[in-house]
């Protein structure tokens, strides 16, 4: 069955219905705090750029307070856009409204969670990650079936009678192709490019988001991405593949935080993989570690034994031990999880 562009753009009612719930206390001349989950990527900053743009088309007073710093990789979206994380919990005490962007569970907000937790202010929630059980805000916007949090950015603002400007545009393109690996992941629906088409005919030159976003990587990434590689780790049977990453790697090739985000891709790349695991040594006795999948295997649900999260074939965790103990305890729990799988065949 063909479908029209305008037949994919139509809002589901729950989206609508939650945003018009939003939408009251969208007051002119409130101070609003917008903030998402530490190391904050594209889709994050993409969301909170646009929506801070939108909100102060109508008179509001909008500021970002994130709990770790801005990516440099995203600086090109910040004009026009008051960036005060580097204040801490101190830029909440005069706001009248929190919007919490990209998370299902406060404490994604890292050092700024529990501040979150005693503001007596409305707060708002706008995410497309499975529920928690501690959100960070009871006023919520939330849908899995979303693409990315820029998706439901992208509702609000039509459901609203928002412009979507350039700029608006940019950000919400810059968060929709990053959380669909351009496009390339299976949550990059039909209606995910039919948004897309939409934003291009606003003003987005895809070129040149590509060159910011995929393009602009110093030489130190290809050097720690070749010390990576070189850790790679590979059970065939089971469809199980890691990568690691030692403590102080970020600082010996003078790259960032949003250098590494990619880097998981290329172990789920392997012929036959069902499941990638990317293990980062963070240097203080904990190690984070990203999970990947492809196929039925479900990465969130194996993540949550762990304390991780997120979605069915992209999710994490933060794991208290050593880099050897914690990889050898997850390649162990991946291995029994695979073999357990009533889809586990062997591979090649």
């Amino acid at each position: 069955m063909s479908h029209t562009v305008s037949e994919y753009l139509t809002i589901p009612q729950p989206r609508r219905a939650a945003i018009e719930q939003l939408a009251r206390e969208f007051i002119p001349g409130r101070r609003v705090a917008l903030s998402t989950h530490m190391n904050a990527d594209g889709d994050g900053c993409g969301s909170e750029v646009a929506l801070a743009l939108m909100l102060a088309q109508r008179g509001l007073d909008v500021r970002i307070v994130n709990p770790t710093s801005w990516p440099d990789l995203f600086d090109f979206l910040l004009e026009g856009v008051s960036d005060r994380s580097a204040d801490g919990s101190a830029a909440f005490r005069d706001i009248d409204l929190l919007i919490v962007l990209d998370i299902s569970d406060v404490k994604r907000l890292g050092s700024l969670a529990e501040s979150v937790r005693r503001l007596a202010v409305p707060k708002m929630v706008i995410d497309h990650h499975i529920a928690s059980d501690d959100p960070a805000g009871s006023i919520v916007l939330t849908d899995v079936a979303a693409c990315a949090t820029g998706e439901l950015v992208y509702d609000l603002a039509r459901v609203l009678d928002y412009e979507i400007t350039p700029p608006v545009a940019r950000a919400l393109y810059a968060a929709i192709l990053t959380d669909t690996g351009s496009f390339r992941f299976s949550n990059a629906t039909p209606r995910c490019h039919a948004i897309a088409a939409d934003l291009l005919a606003a003003g987005v030159n895809p070129e040149e988001m590509y060159v910011r976003v995929y393009a602009s990587a110093p030489a130190g990434r290809l050097r720690l991405l070749a010390e990576v590689l070189s850790t790679l780790g590979v059970d065939e049977n089971l469809g199980l593949a890691w990568l690691s990453m030692n403590a102080g790697a970020l600082e010996h090739y003078g790259v960032r935080q949003e250098d590494l985000d990619g880097i998981v891709e290329h172990a789920r790349s392997i012929g036959g993989t069902r499941m990638a695991l990317f293990f980062r040594d963070l240097g203080y006795g904990k190690v984070k570690v990203s999970f990947r999948s492809t196929g039925e295997v479900d990465v969130n649900d194996f993540a949550r034994q762990f304390g991780g999260g997120g979605h069915a074939k992209a999710s994490g965790a933060l794991i208290a031990g050593s880099l050897e103990d914690v990889r050898d305890r997850v390649i162990g729990a991946a291995q029994q999880y695979l073999a357990r799988s009533p889809r586990a065949v062997a591979v090649g």
